[in-house]
């Protein structure tokens, strides 16, 4: 993937955000790291306080037979898509200040997905590009070549 100079590069995943600039050329990348977000993101089962709830009336017709449970509430993913969100946010800032005309976003699939949800027109027209990859907790330079060698 061509990263052109002076590019944007956000790696993101669940929790974690980096903000990296293009210090080389577009088919050399230097990364440079502007800036590091973290959250903390417990696993969902310390993020429970209660059982899942049941349905009313049972599971069939007349209130017999077992009970239904609904839907339980995976804290860990509603925190991550939370986080998603934000990290949207942090881009659309920084567009609207001008702090970059190019932007490359980096994260796994579902995180990018969540993203997407939540780019301003702004971010949109700065993208360049998307690689769905989880390189929060890569170095820098592996980094710098996964992203040469991505297409």
């Amino acid at each position: 993937m061509r990263v052109p100079h002076n590019t944007l590069v956000a790696v993101a995943d669940g929790r974690k955000l980096l903000f990296l600039r293009n210090e080389g050329d577009a088919t050399i990348p230097v990364l440079r790291t502007v800036k590091v977000e973290v959250k903390p993101n417990p696993k969902d089962s310390d993020q429970k306080t209660d059982l899942s709830g049941k349905a009313p009336g049972g599971g069939t017709v007349g209130g017999g037979g077992s009970a239904n449970t609904m839907g339980e509430a995976d804290y860990h993913q509603l925190e991550e898509d939370r986080f998603a969100a934000e990290a949207a946010d942090l881009l659309k800032k920084r567009a609207l200040e001008g702090d970059f005309d190019t932007l490359i976003v980096v994260a796994p699939p579902r995180t990018l997905g969540e993203l997407r949800k939540h780019y301003h027109k702004e971010v949109s027209s700065r993208l360049a590009g998307e690689l769905g990859k989880d390189l929060t907790n890569h170095p820098v330079d592996e980094i710098e070549k996964i992203l040469a060698a991505a297409e």
